[in-house]
């Protein structure tokens, strides 16, 4: 497949909307034992959580090591698809390609990837092997590809609706790790071109003590045109209370793309999750690597769920406010089965539902 020299906006694509209609979806299977405690193994019993329940509504495509490829593949799972495939660590949501579309076509998007700050606040070295993985989807999607040398960026930092509008933070765009050498304005105008936008939102932070710089996808997510969730809480004492507060200031006195004031739905953060001694010690220490340490507060949120065909799938936690959190999105997203995971051990490796998976919308 051809690398293209254009760019998506002036060929007449743009990215859709997450909660329009996918051909599929990706899984990077997880074993690497400095982020998954016990090398993955009660990781993995999520993960495939995951890839059953998206199963039952779209096909599923999962990348998996060598080393794991038989087992994956003797669990003969219906509606998926196994592709061995050299990995530095599962979140294709960051390391894999960004589909855009005009219609009839479909082109992928190859942003350089750097885990999360290369050499200045990366959380792993090295991930060349993480960089392929966009150009190998397309690949297998059979689409030509724009690849982006000098501008990193990763698929859990923006979200768009579909209709000329993106969503970024501040805190992880402008990071010293990304792309230092340009200003917000260059910044923009590269996010516009690469993904058919016309106007970027620009939240100030993303979750309190979040590793990736603060990535949108845990903060704020379109329901659709005009219409966000935002992670919340009402503790005042609480360090997100004031970076929550400050984005829903901003999204309430913004409009986008179309002109259309945007409508602020808060859902309800869980209480603070600090990793136990037991999750602590079930990692392996490795220089390089982000530790994991007894007593750290994870980067919790109901905001870091996935939409697909027909279905909503919402990490839960054991808490108080797991029921709160199905019962806002039951009502936001009325034609679409909400399907709670309780997901602690993906989020224990950085991220969520959200971050371990990437959609790939359907052409006409």
């Amino acid at each position: 497949m051809q690398r293209l020299e254009s760019n998506p906006k002036k060929d007449g694509f743009r990215m859709p909307g997450e909660f329009e209609e996918h051909s599929s979806s990706y899984i990077i299977w997880p074993e690497r034992p400095d982020n998954w405690r016990l090398g993955g193994k009660p990781a993995q019993k999520v993960f495939l959580e995951v890839i059953k329940t998206i199963a039952k509504y779209e096909p599923v495509k999962v990348i998996v090591s060598k080393n794991q490829y038989s087992h994956l593949s003797g669990m003969n799972l219906k509606n998926v698809q196994i592709y061995e495939m050299s990995n530095d660590d599962s979140w294709v949501r960051d390391c894999g390609a960004t589909f855009v579309v005009n219609g009839s076509e479909m082109r992928a998007v190859d942003w350089k990837f750097n885990a999360w700050g290369g050499l200045v606040d990366g959380l792993y070295f090295p991930w060349d092997s993480d960089d392929k993985i966009a150009s190998k989807m397309a690949e297998i999607e059979k689409v030509d590809r724009y690849r982006l040398d000098d501008f990193v960026l990763e698929g859990g930092s923006i979200h768009c609706d579909g209709e000329g509008t993106v969503i970024v933070t501040e805190e992880c765009l402008l990071s010293e790790g990304r792309n230092p050498h340009l200003t917000k304005e260059e910044i923009e105008k590269t996010l516009c071109d690469y993904l058919g936008a016309e106007k970027v939102l620009w939240v100030p932070r993303g979750i309190y003590l979040d590793e990736t710089n603060g990535h949108v996808d845990n903060i704020v997510n379109f329901v659709r045109p005009g219409e966000v969730v935002l992670a919340w809480t009402d503790d005042t004492t609480d360090p997100q209370y004031e970076i929550s507060k400050k984005a829903y200031d901003y999204l309430s006195s913004e409009t986008d793309a179309k002109g259309r004031n945007i409508i602020v739905h808060k859902l309800l953060l869980p209480k603070p999750i600090l990793i136990t001694k037991e999750e602590s010690e079930g990692v392996d220490a490795v220089d390089g690597t982000l530790p994991r340490n007894e007593g750290d507060r994870l980067a919790a949120s109901y905001v870091n769920y996935y939409t697909i065909n027909g279905a909503v799938l919402l990490p839960v936690f054991g808490d108080e406010n797991d029921q709160n959190a199905i019962n806002t999105l039951a009502n936001l997203y009325p034609d679409r089965k909400i399907e709670p995971i309780y997901a602690r051990e993906i989020l224990l490796g950085g991220g969520n539902i959200h971050c371990i998976t990437q959609q790939v919308p359907k052409v006409k």
